[in-house]
């Protein structure tokens, strides 16, 4: 394990099983320790959290070809592809699965420590009841973690302080997710606010198959096409049509993961009415046909 040069302590770490696995980079912040975790072995393993810290997960890439996660409280998943999600596992709460790696899994860690004094009584942190959630985005914990991550490689004398703001935004941010109110944040920046951002989400994850069109996203949003694209583009990182795709893209991976369909079956069922232009965007965005892609898999 590699540790930051600011470590004090040992850090609340996820046991991995067998340890050869996977690679470990770690910091002990106080209110936040974290904890990179780099899986450079195509082979199964097992993993297993329980700590007195709630944990918060961002996993930049992961991909499996079999395995189950389970976190006390939520129904266990067998989701293959989780890239660019999140998941948070309350103090207290265990949190374990396996999984055969498709691709070598890249994870940060955050351990926040719900009794920091750091977080002050105003927060009433230590008060609030958090729920387990698993594989969810928020754009602004999303980019809070990643900022949190990019502390590891820093060890200026000035990092302390940073990274304790950064462990109360995140706190902020986590406490605001619980509640499911709007993200200051996101409106602050010109984005979406948080209401508007997971409405989206689930209106177009039930919508794969069908057209959707931007007029009916800015609909739902309550904004002018213009005003909405540009928001959209704010919140998630891409235009409405290239996230629609991305999500289409996702979606067709786990699909021919699971081979009962055909490619052109599963062409149709995430919305494209040819398998010409199925192959060209799954193409674009994997490097790869869907038929190659499913041979990969075997």
């Amino acid at each position: 394990m590699i540790r930051s040069a600011l470590s004090t302590a040992p850090v609340s770490h996820l046991a991995v099983a067998p340890p050869a696995v996977g690679q470990h980079q770690s910091a002990d912040w106080g209110l936040v320790q974290a904890e990179q975790v780099d899986i450079i072995r195509h082979e199964p393993f097992s993993y297993e959290f329980k700590g007195h810290r709630h944990l918060l997960v961002a996993s930049e890439r992961a991909e499996r070809y079999d395995g189950e996660t389970l976190v006390e409280g939520l129904p266990r998943s067998n989701r293959r592809v989780w890239s660019r999600r999140m998941s948070f596992i309350p103090a207290g709460h265990r949190f374990y699965g396996w999984q055969n790696p498709r691709a070598l899994t890249r994870s940060t860690f955050l351990y926040i420590d719900p009794l920091s004094p750091l977080l002050g009584s105003e927060l009433r942190f230590t008060e609030v009841e958090f729920k387990p959630r698993l594989f969810f985005f928020d754009l602004d914990i999303w980019e809070t973690a990643l900022k949190l991550k990019a502390q590891l490689q820093n060890s200026c004398r000035s990092q302390k302080a940073y990274v304790e703001a950064l462990g109360i935004a995140l706190a902020h941010e986590l406490t605001r997710m619980n509640d499911d109110t709007p993200s200051l944040a996101s409106n602050a920046r010109g984005g979406l606010p948080h209401w508007q951002q997971k409405k989206l989400t689930q209106y177009i994850e039930e919508h794969l198959a069908e057209e959707v069109s931007l007029l009916s996203l800015a609909g739902l949003a309550q904004l002018s096409p213009y005003h909405f694209s540009r928001a959209f583009k704010q919140s998630f990182g891409m235009p409405p049509h290239q996230y629609l795709t991305s999500r289409r893209i996702e979606r067709a991976k786990t699909l021919l993961a699971e081979r009962k369909l055909s490619v052109t079956e599963i062409g149709f069922d995430v919305g494209f009415s040819e398998t010409s232009s199925f192959t060209a965007a799954f193409r674009k965005y994997t490097g790869e046909t869907p038929t190659n892609y499913r041979r990969s898999l075997a």
